[in-house]
């Protein structure tokens, strides 16, 4: 364990200690970290093929489907490989601009998620309870758009708490960031005098996000599922309940693990401090691992999947 008790004006390196109190299996715990990254990403990554190349699918709902890919690999790789750094290599020391840097990233990138999963409800809204005006609706200028607002949004939301720490904190009782990346609170915690500011601004940026999003991709589901059951013909209920299922799951895991992990980490003060990092380091980590698998098992991917897969063992075919 790394102990200062020195005050120290603008540290220029903090350290990371991973896991605290598992730190002598810490080397264990980065294979399934590994492995569940490399799963990820090669999912993702399968995904975005398989988008860019059937033109079937350059459709919003799977445009939608490519940006969270594209945002679930960025945001893994923000935080994997130092995690990994400090897991297997014993390399705890990041700069302290480098911890902000990665600090808004991963802030940054868990909000742009969150928009595009709204987004993609708001369009299963529109498809399901307006099918005739879908298209007209979402054309490729109002998804750039709507592609550009949630970016924007995330990025400027999520800014000043960089802003806050830069220029309101300037001496730290601590350089020791007991966490296994740069998470908000846990820089903010390390800080002397008063930090109520950045407590109170970081949780109106989570409120802000989570909140907003989650009550109009609730609202959009309500008014899904009510337009679905008013449906005559039980097949077309099942039909349109099945093109809901994937985005159902994804938001839900998305949604429960994030309340799981910001609620452990500002009111379980009985909680193991171990608990709330592999609760937060899994949070992380899920989401990109878990959304491929349920999105392959949709039947335009899962045929184009089965498809790549047979015109590579049947060439000739």
């Amino acid at each position: 364990m790394y102990i200062s008790n020195i005050t120290v004006f603008m540290p220029s390196v903090l350290t990371l200690i991973g896991i605290p109190g598992l730190e002598s299996v810490q080397c264990w715990i980065g294979i399934p970290f590994c492995i569940t990254y490399l799963i990820a990403i090669i999912g993702n990554s399968l995904l975005l093929i398989i988008i860019k190349s059937e033109p079937s699918l350059h459709e919003p709902m799977y445009i939608f489907l490519g940006m969270l890919a594209v945002t679930d690999m960025a945001l893994l790789t923000s935080v994997v490989p130092k995690m990994l750094g400090i897991f297997w290599f014993h390399i705890p020391e990041i700069y302290f601009d480098s911890c902000l840097l990665q600090m808004w990233l991963i802030h940054t990138f868990q909000g742009i998620e969150s928009g595009i999963l709204l987004a993609m409800a708001l369009d299963r809204y529109v498809a399901i309870c307006y099918p005739l005006r879908h298209a007209a609706i979402f054309t490729p200028h109002l998804i750039s758009q709507i592609a550009s607002a949630v970016i924007l949004r995330a990025a400027l939301l999520v800014a000043p708490c960089l802003v806050l720490i830069k220029f309101r904190l300037q001496f730290y009782y601590k350089t020791v960031v007991s966490h296994s990346y740069c998470e908000h609170m846990a820089i903010v915690k390390l800080a002397t005098g008063n930090i109520r500011v950045n407590k109170i601004y970081g949780l109106f940026v989570a409120f802000n996000i989570a909140v907003f999003d989650l009550s109009f991709i609730t609202l959009s589901y309500i008014q899904i599922f009510i337009t679905v059951f008013r449906l005559p013909q039980k097949e077309a209920r099942l039909k349109a309940f099945n093109t809901c299922i994937a985005h159902i799951c994804v938001f839900l895991q998305f949604y429960i693990l994030a309340f799981f992990s910001f609620f452990a980490h500002r009111f379980g003060s009985h909680i193991p401090t171990f608990i709330h990092i592999l609760i937060s380091s899994i949070y992380l980590l899920v989401p990109p691992f878990l959304n491929p698998l349920v999105y392959v098992k949709t039947k335009q991917i899962r045929d184009h999947v089965l498809k790549m897969i047979f015109s590579k063992r049947h060439p000739d075919h």
